[in-house]
């Protein structure tokens, strides 16, 4: 273990990992190009700047590249998962129905980050990695989510407009939105929206708001992260950078006054 400093921070002596292996490993590409991070002073371990050769301890130290942190990690497990219809998006149900974490691996033991409808399909990330939970669903960071809407007649082009200029709610006008007619079927139609408020049930009410209730809901992306060929019901692990990917687009977005919003 790297011994500390009387302020608490590892002095990068001792039995830990280096930290190039670590960069590596977390998807940084060769140790070679992690030692180039390093030594272009774009690395930090704590908030100080990291030094080539310098030992960490993977578990108790926070790592960032560009100020970004990094997950480097290796008690932590990302899923990707294509959440079907009528399944509920919290680890246990007192009314028995089958639950988000019961169609990913029991152990370890993972959450869902956010949280769909039970009757709204798509992708959901669940995970043992708290900081990147938060990040991911705190409202002032502003996760930009896409779905695609089925509803019942087809939205004028006014509708439309209204939907990504914002439509009044119980609890207050929604954001500007990303909204596109993407198909039109008989009577019905099928939109594009891009939402990054976290408010409950945000896009059903948007459609109800305007006339064109939601007849089928699905998550196609969760920030950058996007899987046409995840079939419902199954999972997969998330690749490293896409790990990444989602620590930064957490990282980089911040929405002022939006502490007291509720996760979608």
């Amino acid at each position: 273990m790297p011994t500390r400093t009387p302020s608490g921070r590892s002095d990068g002596t001792g039995e830990g990992e280096r930290l190039q292996k670590v960069l590596a490993r977390a998807g940084f590409g060769s140790r070679r190009a992690a030692e180039a991070l390093i030594a272009d002073g774009r690395v930090t371990v704590d908030g100080a700047p990291a030094r080539l050769g310098q030992r960490i301890d993977a578990r108790q130290e926070r790592v960032e590249v560009d100020g970004v942190p990094v997950s480097v990690r290796d008690d932590v497990v990302y899923y990707l998962l294509n959440k079907p219809r009528r399944v509920v998006t919290t680890a246990r149900d007192p009314e028995g129905r089958v639950t988000a974490v019961d169609l990913v691996p029991s152990e370890p033991r993972v959450f869902p980050v956010g949280r769909l409808d039970y009757d709204t399909e798509g992708l959901l990330v669940l995970t043992n990695d708290g900081e990147l939970a938060e990040l991911v669903t705190h409202p002032r960071h502003g996760i930009e989510k896409a779905y695609l809407a089925e509803v019942s007649g087809v939205p004028s082009p006014g509708v439309v407009r209204a939907l990504r200029e914002g439509v009044a709610l119980d609890d207050g006008r929604t954001a500007p939105a990303r909204v596109r007619l993407v198909q039109r079927r008989g009577d019905n139609a099928a939109l594009e929206i891009v939402v990054h408020e976290g408010r409950n049930r945000i896009v059903r009410r948007m459609c109800e708001a305007v006339g064109h209730p939601v007849r089928r809901l699905v998550r196609t992306r969760v920030g950058p992260i996007t899987d046409p060929r995840l079939a419902p019901g199954e999972w997969r692990p998330l690749r490293r950078r896409e790990v990444q990917a989602l620590y930064g687009a957490a990282s980089a977005s911040t929405i002022p006054g939006s502490d007291d919003s509720v996760p979608d």
